[in-house]
């Protein structure tokens, strides 16, 4: 289907093994986009994926380690996270996240 109403769609804890973002997929070919929800305290924890992958902050607050390099998110600002770079996320207050993640064998943020 090429239309979508993403809040429509069911939502799931999109990659339990490091991260709590609940939320919606749209998954393609090659892209997957997701509209993720953290509440202040939950993130992920560093891990390192295979996938590109861009955050952007739709509200609330984060702190994204991207290697030793630390920076604080808040509305409108976006991160470009390079595959294989270790990475992690804590939130400040609670966030809606979109998180747009590239497909890498059959994987996008389901890894």
């Amino acid at each position: 289907m090429p239309v979508y109403n993403i809040k429509q769609l069911k939502e799931e804890f999109v990659t339990p093994r490091h991260s709590s973002a609940f939320g919606s997929l749209i998954t393609g070919e090659r892209i997957e986009l997701g509209l993720l929800r953290y509440k202040a305290g939950e993130g992920a924890k560093e891990h390192a994926h295979p996938q590109e992958q861009i955050l952007l902050l739709l509200k609330g607050r984060a702190r994204l380690t991207l290697g030793a390099e630390v920076f604080d998110l808040g509305p409108g600002q976006a991160a470009h996270i390079p595959p294989h770079l270790p990475h992690s996320l804590s939130v400040l207050e609670d966030a809606e996240v979109i998180s747009v993640k590239s497909v890498v064998g059959g994987a996008g943020h389901r890894i």
